[in-house]
C-alpha cells in the first residue's frame, strides 16, 4: 500500500477526526486512526466506541487499495509540525507505515486494520436537513446547562427532540433549564426525543461553522448521525428516560423586567469577584427604581452594584449563583434580557426580549 498527498489536503480531516480518539483508552487500537485507500480517495475514521468520526480526502494511490492504523497523535503532530505545501508519502510494510517528505523520514508501528471497531450498521428512523448555522444556534443556546458527572446519567447530555415542524434542544443539571426551539416550515417529523451524551454535543460544537450550509441528521434508536461533504459523525445515545422538563417551567411570574444585558453582565462580572468561591452566590434585590446587587464571602468582604431599572412592583430580593446568570446572559443575542419572577423561592425565567427563541430558568438560592 502506498500513497501520497499534499500536508492540507490531510491536516483538515485529520483535525475533524481527532476529537473521537480515546486519550486514555484500555484498548490500544483505539488510540490509532484507520486509513481507508480505494483507488484515489482516502477515508480516514476514529472512534472512542461511543462516537465516531469519519472523514475524506484525495490522495495519488500508487499501490493497491488497503487498509491500515496509525498513532493519532503522532500522525497528527508530524504532519502539523513539517512545512506549509509539503507532499507527504505513505508506504506500508507488515506492521509498520514509513511517512516521508523531502528529506524527513518516519517509521510508525501500525495495528491491523481487522481489529479496528466499527459501530454496527443501523439505519435512521427520523430524518432531515438542517443548516449548520441553525443546528449550531440550537445546541450553543443550550449546551451550558448541562450536568458534568451528574449520577443522574441521563442529564450528562441533551434532549434533542422533533415534533410537526419544530426541534428543539433542552438541557438541565437540575438547577437551571435551558429551552432552545427552531421552527421549519419545511420540516414534517415525527414526535421523537433522544439523549445526546456531553460528549458527543461538545464534538458536534466543534466540528460545526456557523455558515448557511445544510447538513444531514439521522435519529436512531440507538444512535445519531450527522453528514456533512467533509464528514461523518456518529454518537452512541444515552439510554435514560429525559424528566418532564414541561412540569417545572414556572408559572406563576407576575413581576416582569427588561434590563440592558451588557450592563447587567458587567456588573455580576465585577460582583462577582467578592463572592463566596464555593458557592458563587449574589443577591439581587429588586426595588423600583434600581437593581442592587451585593456579594460578600468568608474573609467579610464585600461587593455592592446599583443599576437603575423599571420594577413597578412590591420590592423582591433573591439569590443566585452567578455562574448560572453569567452563562445566560452570554448565551442571549438580543441587547435587552426579560426576567419573569415571582418571590424569593421561586425560580426565573430569562429570556431575550424579541427573540422568543430560547428560554431559561433559573432556581434561587438561599443565601
Amino acid at each position: 500500500m502506498k500513497f501520497s498527498l499534499n500536508r492540507e489536503l490531510l491536516l483538515k480531516p485529520l483535525l475533524l477526526v481527532s476529537g473521537a480518539v480515546e486519550r486514555k483508552s484500555t484498548l490500544p487500537i483505539l488510540g490509532n486512526i484507520l486509513l481507508d485507500v480505494s483507488e484515489q480517495s482516502l477515508t480516514l475514521t476514529a472512534t472512542d466506541l461511543e462516537l465516531e468520526m469519519v472523514s475524506y480526502a484525495v490522495v495519488e494511490n500508487q499501490g493497491e487499495d488497503g487498509k491500515l492504523t496509525i498513532p493519532a497523535r503522532k500522525l497528527l503532530d508530524i504532519c502539523k509540525s513539517l512545512p506549509e505545501g509539503s507532499l507527504i508519502n505513505f508506504e506500508s510494510d507488515n506492521d509498520t507505515v514509513t511517512i516521508s517528505s523531502g528529506r524527513s523520514k518516519y517509521s510508525l508501528s501500525t495495528l491491523p486494520a481487522t481489529d479496528f471497531p466499527n459501530i454496527e450498521q443501523w439505519k435512521g428512523d427520523v430524518e432531515f436537513k438542517l443548516c449548520k448555522s441553525e443546528l449550531l444556534r440550537l445546541i450553543e443556546s443550550t449546551h451550558f446547562s448541562m450536568a458534568n458527572q451528574d449520577v443522574r446519567y441521563y442529564l450528562n447530555g441533551m434532549s434533542i427532540e422533533t415534533e410537526g415542524t419544530e426541534i428543539r434542544s433542552v438541557a438541565t443539571d437540575g438547577h437551571r433549564l435551558a429551552i432552545c426551539k427552531l421552527a421549519n416550515e419545511s420540516l414534517e417529523l415525527p414526535n421523537r426525543q433522544v439523549i445526546v451524551p456531553r460528549k458527543g454535543i461538545l464534538e458536534i460544537i466543534r466540528l460545526l461553522d456557523p455558515v448557511e450550509e445544510d447538513v444531514q441528521v439521522f435519529l436512531g434508536s440507538n444512535h445519531i448521525r450527522i453528514i456533512d461533504n467533509e464528514f461523518s459523525f456518529t454518537s452512541k445515545l444515552v439510554d435514560g428516560r429525559f424528566p418532564d422538563y414541561r412540569r417545572v417551567l414556572p408559572r406563576n411570574g407576575d413581576k416582569i423586567l427588561n434590563t440592558d444585558k451588557d450592563q447587567l453582565k458587567q456588573v455580576l462580572s465585577r460582583a462577582s469577584i467578592l463572592s463566596n468561591e464555593k458557592f458563587k452566590g449574589v443577591r439581587l434585590n429588586f426595588a423600583n427604581s434600581e437593581l442592587k446587587i451585593t456579594a460578600n464571602n468568608p474573609e467579610q468582604e464585600q461587593a455592592e452594584e446599583v443599576i437603575e431599572i423599571e420594577f413597578p412592583y412590591d420590592e423582591v430580593e433573591i439569590g443566585f449563583n452567578v455562574n448560572y446568570v453569567l452563562d445566560v446572559l452570554n448565551a442571549i443575542k438580543d441587547p435587552v434580557v426579560k426576567f419573569t419572577l415571582a418571590d424569593a423561592n421561586s425560580s426565573v425565567v430569562i429570556e431575550g426580549e424579541n427573540s422568543g427563541e430560547a428560554i431559561y430558568v433559573v432556581m434561587p438560592m438561599r443565601l
